[in-house]
C-alpha cells in the first residue's frame, strides 16, 4: 500500500504541470475517478480544509489522501514522491542547465495547455458535485468575480468567508450529507504537540532568525516563515521569499527571477522553488543540501499544520452550523477554481488560435474519449515540440 501512494503520487510528480489548480484536477482524476481511493465528498472537504490553512495547497492535499491511504508514512511518502522531480530539476537549474532552451520550450508550453483542459475538466465536475442548486451556483458566480477582481493574496480568505457567512445564513436544514471520514490517525494529544511546535517555531523564525549571525539559521527561519504565512496560492511566494532571499545579498535579483521562471514550467508543487535558492543562493549550504534544507524548511509548516488540526477536524465538521458553512465554502471553492482556471491557467496557457485548438482537442479526449491525463499531457507536449 505504501508502496503504491509512492509511485502515484511519484508518477504526478512527473507529469502534473500547470500550478497547484491544475494539480487539484490531476489529483482528482486519479485518486477518485480512477484509483477511487475517496470520493467527491471527501475530496471537496479536504480542498476546503487546506484552503484554510496557510502553504501550498495542492500538496497539502497530496499529504492527506497519502496519509488517509497508508498514515503517517504514506503522508510522507506522497510529499516526497510529488516534490522531488520538480526539486531536483530546479536544483539542478540553480547550476546552469538550460531546459528551457530551444524546442523545450515548446515542450513546456503544450504541457502547459494541457493544464487547460485538465482544470476545465475539473471546474465542471466539481461544480456538478457542489453546486447542485441556484443558490450554490450563484455563491460560485459571486466568488469567480471577486477573486478575478481582488487582490489574489487576499481574494481566497474573503471568498471562503463570505461562502461560510451565505452558507450559515441559508444553507441549513438541508438534508445532512453522508458522513465523510477524513480520520489521519493521529491523536489530539499529538495534535496539540504540532500545534505547540509549530507555534514555538514560527516565534523562534521571526524573532531570532533575522538577528541571527548564523546565515543558515536565518535562510532555514527564512523559509519556514514564508511557508506558514502564504496564503493565496504558490505564485504569492514570489514576493515574500524575493524580500527575504535578495536585499540580504544571498542571490542578485536577475538570478532569482530566472529561477522563477523556471519554476513555472516544471511539474509538481511550485514551492520547490525554494529548491532552487537552496542550491543557487551564496550561503554555506549551497547546492544539494542546501537545496534539502530550503525544501524541508518551506514545506515543515504544512505537515505540522495538518497534524495540529486533523484530530479536531471530525468534531467540528459534524457540527450542523459547519455542515451548513461547508456547503457554502464548497461552492466558493469551485468559484476560486473556476476563477484559477481563468487566471492563470488560461491566461498563460493560451496564446493563439493554435493553443485553443490544443485545448479543445486535449479536453475531448479527457471528457469525450476518457484518455488518462498523462497520456494527453504527453501529447500536448509532444504537439508543442512539433510546433516550435
Amino acid at each position: 500500500m505504501l508502496v503504491g501512494v509512492f509511485f502515484e503520487f511519484l508518477r504526478l510528480g512527473v507529469s502534473a504541470f500547470g500550478g497547484p489548480v491544475a494539480h487539484l484536477g490531476y489529483f482528482r482524476r486519479t485518486f477518485v475517478e480512477r484509483l477511487r481511493w475517496i470520493d467527491d465528498p471527501a475530496f471537496a472537504e479536504i480542498i476546503a480544509l487546506c484552503n484554510l490553512l496557510p502553504g501550498p495547497t495542492s500538496s497539502q492535499v497530496g499529504i492527506i489522501i497519502g496519509t488517509l491511504r497508508a498514515r503517517a508514512l504514506g503522508g510522507l511518502a506522497a510529499w516526497v514522491a510529488f516534490t522531488t522531480p520538480s526539486a531536483v530539476l530546479l536544483a539542478a537549474f540553480a547550476y546552469g542547465v538550460p531546459f528551457l532552451s530551444g524546442r523545450a520550450s515548446g515542450v513546456v508550453h503544450g504541457l502547459i495547455v494541457a493544464a487547460v483542459a485538465v482544470v476545465a475538466s475539473a471546474v465542471i465536475d466539481m461544480r456538478r458535485a457542489l453546486c447542485p442548486d441556484r443558490l450554490r451556483r450563484g455563491i460560485a458566480i459571486v466568488c469567480a468575480a471577486i477573486a478575478l477582481s481582488s487582490d489574489k493574496f487576499a481574494a481566497q480568505l474573503v471568498v471562503l468567508v463570505l461562502g461560510a457567512i451565505v452558507g450559515l445564513s441559508f444553507l441549513r436544514g438541508l438534508p445532512a450529507p453522508e458522513p465523510v471520514e477524513l480520520d489521519l490517525g493521529i491523536s489530539r494529544r499529538a495534535g496539540l504537540c504540532a500545534a505547540i511546535a509549530f507555534t514555538a517555531v514560527l516565534i523562534a523564525s521571526s524573532l531570532l532568525g533575522p538577528a541571527s549571525h548564523d546565515p543558515a539559521l536565518g535562510i532555514f527561519a527564512a523559509f519556514f516563515r514564508t511557508g506558514s504565512l502564504v496564503f493565496g496560492g504558490g505564485h504569492v511566494v514570489l514576493p515574500l521569499l524575493q524580500a527575504e532571499v535578495v536585499p540580504r545579498g544571498f542571490l542578485a535579483n536577475d538570478r532569482f527571477l530566472a529561477g522563477y521562471g523556471a519554476a513555472q514550467a516544471v511539474p509538481g508543487p511550485l514551492f520547490t522553488f525554494a529548491s532552487y535558492l537552496g542550491a543557487a543562493m551564496r550561503w554555506p549550504l549551497q547546492g544539494p543540501l542546501g537545496a534539502l534544507v530550503a525544501t524541508v524548511a518551506i514545506f515543515s509548516p504544512s505537515f505540522l499544520l495538518i497534524a495540529a488540526i486533523a484530530p479536531f477536524w471530525r468534531d467540528v465538521r459534524r457540527s450542523p452550523s459547519w455542515a451548513a458553512a461547508l456547503r457554502g465554502i464548497n461552492a466558493a471553492v469551485v468559484g476560486l477554481l473556476f476563477a484559477a482556471f481563468i487566471d492563470p491557467v488560461v491566461e498563460n496557457g493560451i496564446h493563439s488560435p493554435l493553443d485553443v485548438g490544443l485545448a479543445v482537442a486535449a479536453f475531448v479526449l479527457l471528457r469525450l474519449l476518457r484518455w488518462p491525463p498523462w497520456s494527453v499531457v504527453a501529447c500536448s507536449g509532444l504537439a508543442g515540440w512539433l510546433g516550435a
